[in-house]
């Protein structure tokens, strides 16, 4: 197995590495490898699959379904699958992945070092309370991790730093079929979207606000709520490509103003209900391949936090700096959370999480550090899959477990052998 030079980076683009990566097929071409980084399709918007300098781990070759139960549910796959892909395959068999994050590029391994959250999280809690079973190399040999362990723990949002995931099981559930029903009601302002997510009792529930309203209009958007469904043939809609970077003015105030009112205005006042192909509910961008190129060359940030319950008016005041900035993009989320994770550097809690892309400028880095220093005021975390420019000294605060997962990738990866870029920057191994 070789290695190849290549430059390669996260999906906002704004952070690069350039170094050795190799791409093995089977586990004992990885065996054979020197320790290093693993990285899935690297759907991480920042630096946390980056190994700059250094030597990283492709395994999107590791994509095979194992085995699945259809007794209990437990499907057996390789670190490498994607998610979109198992859901596909599996929802007109009646089952899904318990939770899937906004991308079915997304893969296995990759939603177990985030331990991602999706669209249900309110009710279902993180990616990683449904995983079973954990198969990590470590030191050229697999060791099994299961729940209850510190390793299973440290494992879980932690980063890919306690070995490199080659298969995991995780508990599939039950569904009605591969469409959703999905009602969608506007939110005419930042009380009425709150109280919407508050009472929704769907199984999945999102909500997109429009960054660029103001006064009254504060927090607009639209909430979508969806259960799935069966019987309805619904054709998607076929995948379109960026071909080229936009220029920089593609997403200029004006343009992104006159774009938020017109999709806000494209639900009826009333509301309506539609169906929807799986995928275009779950994972909506993945139809337009490279998406991240309409931000440029130079790339984009995401800034994601969740605050508190009791936080919400300083969300509203996040929201406020964004909107009087005039440098919001038209992707802005904002979920109601449960208390569900996983592992000690799981980035969920019970609260309000607000996701909103940003083109890479200097006044836009300056705003998503006001924004970030607002999160550790409101006592709130930042998402280590979206970040790309805190500081150590934040995330420390955000978790409190961080000295347990300190200690158990010592044992895990003596060496730091592991570390990757987001890490060096976070200086998280570090005591």
């Amino acid at each position: 197995m070789s290695w190849t030079p290549t430059d390669y980076a996260g999906w906002g683009r704004a952070l690069r590495a350039s170094g050795e990566v190799a791409r093995p097929e089977q586990l004992h071409a990885l065996a054979a490898l020197d320790a290093a980084p693993a990285m899935g399709m690297r759907r991480s918007y920042g630096d946390a699959a980056l190994n700059n300098g250094g030597r990283a781990i492709d395994m999107s070759r590791f994509d095979r379904l194992i085995g699945f139960d259809a007794e209990s549910g437990i499907l057996e796959a390789e670190a490498g699958a994607r998610i979109g892909d198992i859901a596909a395959t599996f929802a007109p068999r009646g089952w899904l992945p318990a939770v899937m994050p906004g991308t079915g590029f997304a893969t296995i391994g990759g939603c177990i070092a985030q331990d991602v959250h999706g669209k249900n999280h309110h009710h279902m809690g993180s990616f990683g309370q449904h995983v079973t079973e954990i198969t990590l190399l470590q030191n050229g040999a697999e060791t099994v991790t299961t729940p209850g362990s510190a390793l299973f723990e440290a494992t879980l949002g932690g980063l890919g730093q306690s070995g490199v995931i080659t298969r995991a099981k995780i508990r599939m559930i039950p569904c009605k079929g591969d469409v959703m029903f999905v009602t969608e009601r506007r939110a005419r302002g930042w009380d009425e979207h709150l109280a919407f997510l508050d009472a929704s009792t769907a199984s999945y529930t999102v909500g997109w606000i429009d960054a660029t309203a103001r006064g009254a209009s504060l927090g607009r958007g639209i909430v979508e709520e969806g259960e799935t469904g069966a019987g309805i043939v619904r054709v998607s809609p076929k995948s379109r490509a960026v071909p080229m970077d936009a220029p920089h003015f593609a997403l200029a105030k004006p343009i992104v103003k006159a774009f938020n009112q017109a999709y806000y205005h494209r639900v009826p006042a009333r509301g309506r209900t539609v169906v929807k192909p799986l995928a275009e509910f779950f994972f909506p961008l993945d139809k337009i391949h490279d998406w991240n190129r309409l931000y440029g060359k130079r790339g984009f940030h995401q800034f994601q936090c969740v605050v508190p319950l009791a936080s919400a008016p300083a969300l509203r005041a996040m929201l406020e700096e964004i909107a009087a900035s005039g440098l919001a993009s038209p992707l802005a989320v904002l979920k109601r959370m449960g208390a569900g994770r996983a592992g000690y550097l799981s980035f969920p809690m019970e609260g309000y999480t607000l996701a909103i892309d940003f083109p890479n400028r200097a006044p836009a880095r300056a705003l998503i550090k006001r924004l970030e220093a607002m999160t550790a005021a409101a006592e709130g975390r930042l998402y280590f899959a979206k970040d790309s420019l805190a500081e150590g000294a934040q995330i420390r605060a955000m978790y409190p477990d961080l000295p347990k997962w300190q200690a158990e990738v010592a044992k895990a990866d003596p060496d730091a052998a592991l570390t990757t870029d987001l890490v060096r920057r976070l200086n998280l191994r570090s005591a």
